[in-house]
């Protein structure tokens, strides 16, 4: 069962090409990093600040695209860990089905701030992003 999540803190550095992000589960006290890059970091931080662009950006792009196709973006979910290196499936609803797509973890989770909808991570890549910390 995944685990809702929250987006705690964004943590931007202009001299590290690393950038982090600090999930938190919503119920519990369970947090960890996730090391993205500074566009993605900066999109995301735009979006949680509540700063318009004058014209979309990517992720703009991609919930419209969504939209318009008569989809809506449900959730997204942070889904494998593998040899320190996340997976993220962005998931939307069409037509009653629930189509799942491939993503970085940045990506979705600027969708996520960008759609207002649940982030999720599998109980799985918690407990082993955990053990890494």
């Amino acid at each position: 069962m995944p685990v809702q999540m929250e987006l705690r803190r964004i943590i931007i550095s202009e001299v590290d090409d690393h950038q982090v992000i600090i999930l938190k589960e919503v119920d519990g006290e369970r947090s960890f990093p996730i090391v993205i890059g500074i566009f993605e970091a900066t999109s995301i931080d735009r979006r949680v600040k509540g700063m318009q662009s004058p014209r979309p950006l990517t992720h703009d792009l991609i919930a419209a695209v969504v939209e318009q196709l008569g989809g809506e973006v449900q959730d997204i979910v942070i889904s494998d860990l593998e040899e320190h290196t996340y997976f993220a499936k962005l998931r939307v609803r069409k037509d009653g089905d629930l189509i799942e797509i491939d993503c970085r973890p940045s990506d979705a989770i600027a969708l996520a701030v960008t759609a207002k909808v649940p982030i999720y991570v599998s109980e799985q890549v918690l407990g082993e992003a955990l053990e890494e910390d």
